[in-house]
């Protein structure tokens, strides 16, 4: 498999010179407090009036700046903040998570999420768009991590945040560097929407590849072929910020940092509790920290290799999902976890299956090679540009 070079983003640079945004470069600008702009959000919306396209909880805030998806799940308080398009959104738990959406429509959101509102009088002096750019800069969230409250499940301050300087060229110019950066944005949602491309391929030729291996092996429940059991807390009680091993709970992806582990590499993870990520099944190559509402899965016999186990339990995926209980908290209960059936066949088959769907799985997924790789280097370029493009040297007090 041959990696993809990484194709170079435009300077933006050599677009603005001379232009609008390049005059104001070299002025010095006042920052101001975000709050002589915007404040949080003050209006309210039925939770009757939401549906799961409507409504923004913390858990369908997507990290790292990724947007929103769909909610899995309603709200149970029958009044919540309200949004409107424009508004920015933050989740406001664990800021270190980058959790941020620019609304495209009305809705209404949790408490966990807070909805930043450009008052009416500044609307002609700040862009929504520009300010999305301004709170999604990395410069902000170290910022909001630095006067967030407690340490061990932090929170943003909502002071501090509306505490935030901010630069305010003219309107012209705000437009302008939005214009440049949503050039960048689309760049990078080109190259997205290749890789799900190839990854719905590569979903096709592992469900087809598994079926062929499988056909007229023997099968036993999981619980006689594997170990299935959850993991703990964490040390410190909550997941840290930083560490060294992961820690792997109930969402879909870590859950935060541990500096202890409690599980070996080589295992599968299917959280068992929770929202949003019950059923979905993970494998984790390095030691990590093992949550108390998820399961971790490995082979207790040599007949079963255990990423050959992976790899078949993630084409049953939508099966496993479907046993969890949706009354109340989504659960996943061990006892019918462990009767899934499993197949066996010959271990050289296996390890033929596991060598070529790995391969296939780096093209997609592993950040070192492939579209992945080009992904990983276009978002530095473009993280570099953006902080660029979003820096004016403030003038003197």
């Amino acid at each position: 498999m041959t990696a993809v070079r990484a194709r170079a983003l435009p300077d933006p640079r050599a677009r603005t010179t001379g232009s609008t945004h390049t005059r104001y470069r070299t002025a010095r600008l006042n920052n101001i407090a975000l709050s002589e702009l915007a404040d949080y959000s003050s209006t309210r919306v039925n939770a009757a009036d939401l549906d799961e396209t409507s409504f923004v909880g913390v858990d369908n805030l997507v990290a790292d700046k990724g947007g929103r998806v769909d909610a899995s799940y309603l709200p149970n308080t029958a009044r919540l903040t309200a949004y409107e398009l424009g508004d920015i959104l933050l989740g406001n738990i664990r800021p270190y998570l980058k959790k941020v959406w620019r609304a495209t429509g009305a809705g209404g959101c949790s408490g966990d999420v807070l909805a930043i509102r450009i008052k009416s009088e500044a609307k002609s002096r700040l862009d929504s768009e520009f300010l999305y750019y301004l709170l999604s800069s990395d410069g902000f969230f170290a910022y909001n991590m630095q006067h967030a409250k407690g340490a061990k499940m932090p929170r943003g301050s909502k002071a501090a945040i509306l505490n935030f300087r901010i630069p305010l060229p003219p309107l012209e110019a705000q437009r302008e560097i939005v214009k440049t950066l949503d050039q960048f944005t689309q760049l990078e949602a080109e190259l997205e929407a290749e890789l799900e491309a190839r990854r719905a391929q590569y979903d096709y030729y592992h469900a087809d590849l598994i079926r062929r291996a499988t056909d007229g092996s023997d099968w036993l429940p999981l619980g006689e072929v594997a170990s299935v059991r959850t993991g703990q807390s964490p040390p410190q009680g909550v997941p840290a910020s930083s560490g060294e091993y992961a820690f792997v709970n109930a969402g879909t992806t870590e859950s935060g940092r541990s500096s202890d582990a409690n599980t070996d590499g080589d295992a599968i993870t299917i959280p068992s509790r929770g929202q949003g990520g019950v059923g979905i099944v993970g494998y984790q190559s390095a030691p990590f920290w093992c949550g108390p509402l998820c399961y971790r899965i490995r082979s207790s016999t040599n007949a079963l290799h255990s990423r050959f186990l992976y790899y078949f339990l993630k084409s049953i995926q939508p099966s496993i999902r479907g046993l969890q209980q949706t009354g109340g908290t989504p659960a996943l209960n061990r006892k019918e976890l462990i009767l899934v059936e499993v197949p066996l066949p010959p271990i050289e088959i296996q390890e033929h299956v596991v060598g070529v769907l790995d391969q296939f799985d780096a093209l997609v997924n592993d950040i070192y090679v492939g579209l992945p790789a080009e992904l990983t280097a276009r978002r530095k370029q473009y993280e570099y540009y953006r902080d660029q493009l979003l820096t004016f040297e403030e003038a003197p007090a």
